[in-house]
């Protein structure tokens, strides 16, 4: 970050991963009650944030199947627009260039993650007065798992996944594998065949072992290609699907033994190897660039 001009930001935008994922209850208005564990990876897409003189949002994407006004950036962006305009402070613009790296759809927060480096980046690029509890708030609008990259800390989350207490789980070595599957995530919420009924369980005594992702069975059954990926991960590491899936992850002790599981994967699949992080790599450039740009002033 150092050197760059207070007009533009570049960015990450890491993945994260469902350590566990429980489902304790449904609610009167159709949501599901969660608890899970929020872990980042040093594994990202990368934004370009550039301020422009006018108001206009450019956006550009790697990816021209996710180059429209749709996409989380787009809307994170209009958000902020729209916040700044009701609190009596300036509309302004940006030029916004996503390079897509992560796989979309498989349960990595992809898209979450694009929209709260959004958030965070145009706060400080434009300058504006709203603490990072209004800034979740914000992106809780857009998805529930917005809020986590917000604060920018490993969590352990309740409600729709808006309730956040910091966690420091280990930073093993992952395995990320995507069985190149789509699945549906309303479709697999309102399947009759969900498990909605698990225990709940404390922030401060919750483990992997003791924990599972209910979504990973029914997944199973649906998907034969994720139980396929799901039974050979597994000989390698112990294995589990993230959020609802396609993509699921084993732990490793090395990054090396992680790596020699990668080069046996077949060939059918794509993945990578990565590190489990407790802190976002955004929050760590933000206060850098924040630090930058104040001694660049002095």
């Amino acid at each position: 970050m150092k050197g760059q001009s207070v007009e533009t930001l570049v960015l990450p935008a890491p993945a994260k991963l469902n350590l566990f994922l429980h489902i304790t209850g449904r609610r009167s208005d159709g949501y599901h009650e969660l608890q899970t564990v929020f872990q980042f990876l040093d594994r990202h897409d990368s934004l370009s944030f550039t301020r422009l003189a006018t108001a206009k949002l450019d956006f550009q994407c790697s990816d021209p199947q996710l180059e429209n006004d749709d996409n989380l950036v787009v809307r994170a962006a209009r958000a902020l627009q729209d916040w700044a305009l009701a609190n009596n402070q300036p509309a302004q613009g940006a030029r916004i260039i996503l390079d897509k790296r992560l796989p979309y759809g498989g349960g990595l927060g992809g898209g979450s993650s694009d929209a709260a480096t959004t958030l965070l980046a145009l706060r400080q690029l434009w300058q504006l007065s709203l603490s990072t509890e209004q800034l979740a708030q914000l992106g809780l609008q857009l998805g529930a798992d917005v809020p986590v990259f917000i604060h920018g800390h490993a969590a352990f989350a309740e409600g729709v996944g808006e309730r956040l207490t910091p966690v420091a789980p280990a930073s093993p070595w992952y395995l990320v594998v995507d069985p190149k599957v789509h699945i549906r995530t309303a479709t697999i919420f309102q399947h009759p065949e969900l498990r909605r009924d698990c225990a709940p369980v404390n922030s401060w005594d919750w483990s992997t072992q003791h924990t599972e992702n209910v979504f990973e069975p029914l997944v199973r059954r649906l998907h034969p290609e994720v139980a396929n990926a799901l039974d050979w991960l597994v000989e390698y590491a112990p294995t589990r699907l993230t959020g609802t899936g396609a993509c699921l992850f084993g732990s490793f002790e090395s990054q090396e033994m992680a790596r020699a599981a990668l080069a046996r994967m077949p060939a059918q699949w794509t993945g990578f190897v990565a590190r489990g992080l407790n802190e976002s790599p955004v929050c760590q450039q933000l206060r850098q660039a924040s630090t930058d740009n104040l001694t660049n002033h002095d």
